[in-house]
């Protein structure tokens, strides 16, 4: 089976939004892990309410670490943002998207979750279509 691990930083919001979308498109047919480089406490309430808002689910996810015997099984690893850094392992495949960041243009709250979200959709639609 297909393996992506998606990644940022604290594994709180961008990589969480990532995998709860690829989860709810590719359903069975791909396997979606995510992890943090620095994992935070806690899920961003703001991206979670997003996701629920469109028919995602977070239920039972947590920041957690990058599992290393994971990245050594990993069809992709997607990392979300710029300030997160990893190596792949050799023969997997690593992508780095620069999402959107609508807080530098003073947009806030729920309408910077649901641009990062539309984002994000947009980029886990192509990817799932790649790998399924």
């Amino acid at each position: 089976m297909k393996t992506v691990l998606f990644v940022c930083v604290k594994n709180g919001g961008k990589s969480q939004m990532a995998a709860s979308v690829m989860r709810k498109v590719a359903g069975d047919r791909i396997k979606v892990l995510s992890g943090g480089t620095e994992p935070g406490r806690a899920l961003n309430t703001e991206s979670v309410q997003a996701l629920e808002a469109r028919g995602y689910s977070t239920h039972g996810e947590f920041p957690k670490a990058i599992d290393p015997q994971s990245l050594e099984n990993c069809t992709a690893i997607v990392v979300v943002g710029k300030e997160a850094q990893l190596d792949a392992p050799a023969g997997v495949r690593i992508e780095r998207w620069d999402t959107i960041e609508p807080s530098h243009q003073g947009i806030e709250g729920a309408e910077r979750m649901n641009l990062i979200l539309d984002d994000i959709e947009s980029r886990v639609n192509q990817l799932a279509e790649s790998l399924i």
